[in-house]
């Protein structure tokens, strides 16, 4: 690939790099006062959602602050379940509930896989939008929430601590969930090719509920679905399109990451780099900074970023937060964040 070829999807194809780009995860969003204000403005998170025009708005705001390499498609992972039938609501310190969760067989009737480009006009007007406003060296990464995911909101209705009635379907009624699963793979698949064809450049699946299951089960609910999505995404856009799996708590499951069919494994900060590296030396690797690093100030932040790029080595590595930054994050962390990046030398 050319120079021209931004430095991001150079990094997910495994090329040689000058360093390590830099995004977050959740990049767009409360820490920065100028997202404050277009929430207000919507009114409700959902409307923010909708609504193609503040979307872009606030998908650029930390592209213009901090110069990002890549920029992540502001949505929310539950727009593919409001799509499918489920009544999402987000609740002012709570978080998200569906208020009609899946719970035995007559419910599946109730979820159906309608085209997302009828069903959720708005995510691909939003992709289309950002494509025109980013510059041409900051690619644009689309999103959906795994299978397992995406099923622990709409069987336990929300948030959970234990995430009680999708973990007692998975090992009771595994053929139960297993048609649930068969409906998401069927919307979220499209979901992404038309995200894709769109303008997206780059796709990153979310799996951030694959830390509640032991290996086997990990095998079944998280690897087998995550290779169906990723292997039909694959075949649909062709080679092009970098595709990222983001496990949450994934130091359980290194032995078997490597199986994952993506170009790129995001690991949190609870999986040392090196180990990674060492596990999985044909997988381009992205992470795994704890965001609280970023909390304790711009000393702590220069100091653990290094540590990191050092372990990276400089070559297949995307430098990410190893889950979402915080929403009372210091802007001059960040700002240290991306000096830090920025001055590394592969």
């Amino acid at each position: 690939m050319s120079q021209e070829t931004p430095l991001f999807l150079r990094a997910c194809r495994g090329e040689t790099i000058e360093r390590p780009p830099l995004w977050l995860m959740r990049q767009a969003g409360r820490y920065m006062p100028a997202y404050k204000k277009v929430r207000e403005k919507a009114g409700s998170f959902m409307n923010l959602c909708r609504t193609p025009e503040w979307c872009v708005e606030v998908t650029l705001q930390p592209i213009e602050r901090f110069g990002f390499d890549a920029s992540i498609l502001f949505s929310d992972i539950l727009i593919p379940a409001e799509a499918m039938g489920a009544e999402v609501e987000f609740i002012t310190g709570k978080g998200p509930r569906i208020n009609n969760p899946f719970r035995d067989e007559k419910d599946l009737a109730r979820f159906g896989t309608p085209d997302p480009r009828e069903a959720a006009p708005y995510v691909f007007e939003t992709v289309r939008g950002l494509r025109e406003a980013l510059p041409e060296h900051v690619p644009l990464i689309g999103f959906v929430a795994a299978p397992w995911t995406l099923a622990c909101y709409l069987v336990d209705g929300g948030g959970s601590k234990n995430f009680e009635h999708v973990k007692t379907l998975a090992h009771g009624r595994p053929e139960l969930l297993q048609q649930l699963f068969d409906k998401i793979l069927t919307y979220s698949i499209e979901h992404a090719v038309a995200q894709i064809e769109a303008g997206a450049q780059a796709f990153q699946l979310f799996d951030t509920w694959a830390e509640l299951l032991d290996l086997p089960s990990w095998r079944k609910w998280c690897l087998e679905p995550a290779n169906r999505f990723l292997s039909a995404v694959r075949e649909r856009v062709g080679p092009d399109v970098p595709l990222l799996y983001f496990g949450k708590g994934s130091a359980g499951q290194l032995s078997a990451l490597g199986e994952v069919k993506a170009d790129v494994i995001s690991i949190d900060w609870r999986l040392e780099l090196a180990a990674a590296r060492a596990a999985l030396p044909d997988k381009v690797l992205q992470g795994n900074m704890d965001p609280l690093y970023l909390y304790a100030g711009v000393e702590p932040t220069k100091r653990r970023a290094t540590e990191i790029l050092q372990a990276g080595g400089g070559q297949k590595h995307v430098f990410n937060l190893g889950h979402g930054i915080l929403p009372k994050t210091p802007h001059e962390s960040v700002d240290a964040l991306v000096e830090t990046v920025r001055n590394f030398k592969a």
